[in-house]
């Protein structure tokens, strides 16, 4: 190796020195000695400066990157928090994090429920039809005759995220579950099923965001702004949720340019 050479890459491993040519680049070495002769052999054939051949005909003169940081769509008068009520909340939720972190390990090893039989990580279907129930995720009523009987049936309204529940899922599964109910709230209402989910596994998300869960909580916000505007009235029960969710993803994550200001 060339002192040039050298000076940008320096030896590593001492390698014996062979001024000999008859090493066979084709068998395999005998020994670590032989191997790192080997490749100091083949580095030494390869030339200093490679170009590449490009064909200038099959590039695209006019590249068109799509980078997306569309901001909220804007709450109509009057809906959106205040700066004191976004503090708050953030407060709350840091609180309730620490307070997840802290007994996970213990609820994590709470005896479930025969009932509760938690689907695997890649039963989309299974995933949604847990959390939101079947009435919600089939768009179906429940039938009267469930009101009178003794119990919840939480196969048909969804299970609550319980402490017991939440503690069981690992990040890859939070992530994955965060993403199933995300995209399907972008086709459908916010129902209080997923508006308790959605919070349970932002509690859950660790920091900092993997890319993809930095995607799914912006795509959340801006569907939440989207549903906020169809609003008629302030009196909606669903505005505190969906501001809430505004408000962690915005202040709490730091996405900044989707909070609201007022």
């Amino acid at each position: 190796m060339n002192s040039d050479l050298e000076e940008l890459m320096p030896r590593l491993l001492p390698v014996e020195t062979s001024d000999s040519d008859d090493l066979d680049l084709g068998e395999t070495p005998r020994n670590p000695q032989e191997y790192l002769r080997q490749v100091q052999r083949e580095a030494s054939r390869c030339p200093d400066v490679v170009v590449a051949k490009i064909d200038p005909k099959k590039l695209n003169k006019n590249p068109n990157v799509n980078v997306s940081f569309t901001a909220c769509q804007a709450a109509p008068d009057g809906f959106s928090p205040s700066l004191k009520w976004q503090r708050k909340q953030v407060s709350n939720f840091s609180e309730i994090r620490q307070s997840v972190q802290k007994h996970r390990q213990q609820w994590g090893r709470k005896v479930l429920d025969d009932n509760v039989v938690m689907p695997k990580i890649e039963d989309e279907e299974g995933w949604k039809k847990f959390c939101l129930g079947e009435s919600v995720y089939l768009g179906t009523h429940p039938d009267s005759g469930d009101s009178d009987a003794p119990g919840l049936n939480y196969v048909k309204i969804g299970f609550p995220p319980f402490l017991s529940i939440a503690s069981r899922l690992n990040q890859a599964t939070i992530d994955t579950v965060l993403e199933y109910l995300i995209n399907w709230f972008e086709e459908r209402p916010f129902v209080p099923q997923l508006g308790r989910w959605l919070y349970a596994l932002l509690a859950c998300l660790e920091k900092p965001l993997l890319p993809e869960a930095h995607s799914l909580i912006r795509q959340l916000a801006r569907r939440c702004g989207s549903v906020r505007a169809s609003l008629e009235t302030k009196d909606d029960e669903r505005l505190s949720a969906l501001n809430l969710l505004i408000c962690l993803v915005a202040r709490y994550f730091e996405q900044n340019d989707l909070a609201d200001n007022d």
